[in-house]
């Protein structure tokens, strides 16, 4: 028993020899978990470049087609309404055209590369968005001709999803500027600036094209007015003058 003992003994590697052998694989290792998060925080970096320039680029699909063409293009067919122009009309058309695949665009970019929990204001708008606005191009399509009694339902919904499209557009885009804030920290409020601007010009022209033809009519009736005397306003002399029958 103690030949077997003292045999261990004589072939036990000592402690510090073990420390000798393991240390570069322990050196090893650690190099490559270092290597490894720092090629994690590369990736990162890029991948949040990619992610900032997609989620720029997703804020500017949407804000030309729901925050600018949809609400020219009302303007537009707004001020059609009394003037029959053929050369308008085609231009509203290429404008829907265009404003469909911009929503689109951004919806795909969305879809596939942002994150899309649907847990806040911005994301359930837009998506709801999406449905009303392929609605709203369907119901474009399906037009029933005038004088039908289906015309009347389809004006009626055609208007509303009309109104109510770039009205929920304008509201999506505050609210993705501000998700946008959230995300990046980065400042929106001039942009946030610049965007007021161009709704409160958008609707004050809105405003104003539908009144402008009664303010050409009234200077014109004003201008050619003659001003005619009433029997009230003839003095007394005139009635000497009037001769008597």
């Amino acid at each position: 028993m103690r030949n077997i003992h003292q045999l261990l003994c004589t072939t036990t590697i000592p402690p510090y020899l073990l420390v000798l052998v393991l240390l570069p694989t322990v050196n090893s290792h650690g190099n490559a978990t270092m290597s490894s998060h720092t090629s994690n925080k590369q990736n990162s970096h890029k991948l949040s470049s990619q992610l900032l320039f997609e989620i720029n680029l997703h804020g500017f699909l949407l804000w030309a087609s729901l925050g600018f063409l949809v609400p020219v293009g009302v303007l537009i067919i707004r001020m059609s309404n009394r003037e029959q122009c053929g050369r308008r009309l085609k231009i509203l058309f290429y404008i829907h055209i265009l404003s469909l695949i911009l929503v689109m665009a951004g919806a795909v970019l969305s879809l596939r590369s942002l994150e899309n929990s649907f847990n806040n204001y911005h994301q359930r708008i837009g998506l709801v968005l999406y449905g009303l606005v392929w609605l709203q191009a369907l119901i474009g399509l399906l037009r029933p001709h005038r004088g039908t009694n289906k015309r009347s339902v389809w004006f009626f919904l055609h208007w509303v999803l009309g109104t109510a499209v770039p009205l929920l557009g304008i509201i999506n885009i505050y609210t993705g500027l501000q998700a946008y804030h959230k995300k990046t920290s980065r400042s929106t409020r001039l942009w946030s600036i610049i965007f007021t601007a161009e709704v409160s010009f958008i609707a004050f022209f809105y405003l104003f094209q539908d009144k402008w033809e009664y303010i050409q009519k009234q200077g014109v009736i004003l201008g050619n007015e003659s001003i005619r005397p009433t029997n009230q306003d003839k003095s007394p002399t005139d009635n000497e003058k009037e001769p008597v029958a």
